[in-house]
């Protein structure tokens, strides 16, 4: 069971492709531009790879929504 949120901000996870989402993302932090706190990036080597049931575990776990970006 996911413990009670601190505030009433969504928790996002992004599961981003290295090759193009991640690399979007990364070169957005090297132009210090800034996302919300409330979004969690995770590399993975390929969108297609991931897995349905990652993502399901993830919203098990507590997210409120899960990205998928490639």
């Amino acid at each position: 069971m996911s413990e009670p949120k601190e505030n009433n901000e969504l928790q996002i996870i992004a599961y981003c492709c290295e090759h193009c989402a991640y690399a979007a993302a990364d070169l957005a932090g090297g132009l210090r531009m800034q996302y919300p706190s409330n979004i969690k990036i995770v590399e993975i080597p390929c969108t297609g790879q991931l897995s349905a049931l990652t993502a399901l575990q993830a919203l098990e776990d507590g997210v409120d929504g899960v990205m998928v970006a490639g």
